[in-house]
């Protein structure tokens, strides 16, 4: 398949790595130091599933040279999507269809009301990835999963197309029947885990570990699954246990990206993690304290980091 990745940080030079690697046509839409380094000397992945050197590597930071592709993986920052809509344009075709990767449940509507309704899909992915170095992505925990399907939950062949890509390059990937879902599971986990993390500085070993904690991740996460059932999303009972296993299974060190981000003084996606869990909670009634709570404490630091604060 002839694939673009928008964005090559640790979600998109992860996953786009592995598919050019088992020889997928794909390039990278990327910029500045990292672009360049993917250019002199190819992209490198070390991974717990394995390392791996691609080099050449496509990748320009000009869409219109990409020109049209099959499938576009949308891999910025959730707060990076509407411009990154816009910016895609030139590479969509009558067929193309795009997949959102990022963290939240607001991206695939950001993407249509630009590009259309025809050309997206729902998605999201599981990973604990970073940018080590100019043109080096390090793949530090979880076995990376994707999964995207038709918003309306209808089966399509493209949707197949993309699954068998990744499925020969060796990531896990499923065509789930409710994408909305599956995102919304994806939702409560990372929007719980990065609040909480980012207000108490503590990895996920800790979090988990403390009465305290633990039981402020399960509350925020309760908050979500109140926020989608008011939104007619299907979340299936026992979510939270469900989730909370798969973080007592995370590497004791395991931080989300957003309280990475956070700490190191750089913009993140508050405003679409716990704020977006505020907001959606606000039109339908449903009250979101504990998200209440985690956003206004990091607020301060999120808009220093954006240059609107001075302190």
């Amino acid at each position: 398949m002839r694939i673009a990745v928008f964005g090559a940080g640790g979600v998109g030079g992860y996953f786009g790595g592995r598919l050019a690697h088992a020889g997928e046509d794909v390039v990278f839409i990327a910029r500045g130091e990292h672009l360049r380094a993917m250019r002199e000397k190819g992209l490198r992945v070390d991974s717990i599933k394995g390392d791996f050197v691609m080099n050449p590597v496509q990748a320009t930071d000009n869409p219109i040279e990409a020109g049209e592709v099959e499938a576009i993986l949308v891999a910025v920052k959730a707060w990076q999507v509407p411009d990154a809509a816009r910016a895609i344009r030139p590479m969509v075709g009558e067929n193309t269809f795009v997949v959102p990767l990022q963290n939240g449940v607001e991206a695939p509507a950001q993407l249509i009301d630009v590009l259309g309704k025809e050309h997206v899909l729902g998605g999201l992915c599981h990973i604990v990835s970073f940018i080590a170095g100019p043109g080096h992505i390090r793949h530090a925990g979880i076995d990376p999963h994707v999964a995207f399907a038709e918003l309306e939950g209808r089966k399509s062949e493209r949707a197949e197309r993309l699954r068998a890509a990744f499925e020969r390059a060796g990531v896990r990937a499923e065509v789930p029947d409710d994408i909305q879902a599956a995102m919304w599971e994806k939702f409560l986990f990372i929007a719980a885990i990065s609040g909480v993390g980012a207000v108490t500085h503590a990895p996920a070993g800790v979090m988990r570990s403390l009465p305290e904690t633990r039981l402020l991740l399960e509350k925020a996460m309760q908050e979500v699954v109140a926020v989608g059932k008011a939104h007619q999303v299907n979340l299936p009972e026992g979510v939270v246990e469900k989730t909370m296993t798969f973080i007592d299974n995370l590497p004791q060190g395991a931080t989300a990206s957003m309280q990475r981000d956070i700490l190191e003084g750089r913009p993140s996606e508050l405003n679409s993690q716990n704020g977006a869990v505020i907001r959606l909670g606000l039109e339908n009634g449903v009250p979101t304290p504990i998200h209440a709570f985690l956003y206004s404490s990091l607020l301060p630091r999120e808009l220093r980091a954006r240059g609107e604060l001075d302190f």
